[in-house]
């Protein structure tokens, strides 16, 4: 049995992130989209556009659904995953390679 090296622990660390990356940001995702859902039901006393490019979608609230999802949503995972990365260094004590910054 051979051991393991140092590049296998580090691969298999940056395995675990990018599963850690998906997950977090899935969650984010998802409650996101649940909070906002309900806002707009509770605004407007409609359901949310299921599909803002269905032409029977009225052209403003399709626009104001896809920019309201698309920001709010991009935040939730990007900080979802900015706390998943704080518990890897804080777990593995280094950011995963993905997160490095560049050598230029």
């Amino acid at each position: 049995m051979s051991k393991s090296t140092k590049a296998d622990k580090a691969d298999k660390a940056d395995k675990v992130w990018a599963i850690m990356a998906l997950v977090s940001g899935i969650g984010a995702a998802k409650a996101t989209n649940k909070v906002l859902s309900t806002g707009w039901k509770a605004s407007t006393g409609r359901k949310p556009p299921a599909n803002p490019a269905d032409p029977d979608v009225r052209l403003v609230e399709a626009v104001l659904w896809s920019a309201a999802t698309g920001a709010t949503v991009a935040l939730a995972r990007m900080f979802a995953q900015r706390r998943a990365a704080n518990y890897y260094v804080k777990s593995v004590g280094r950011l995963p390679k993905q997160l490095e910054k560049d050598e230029s």
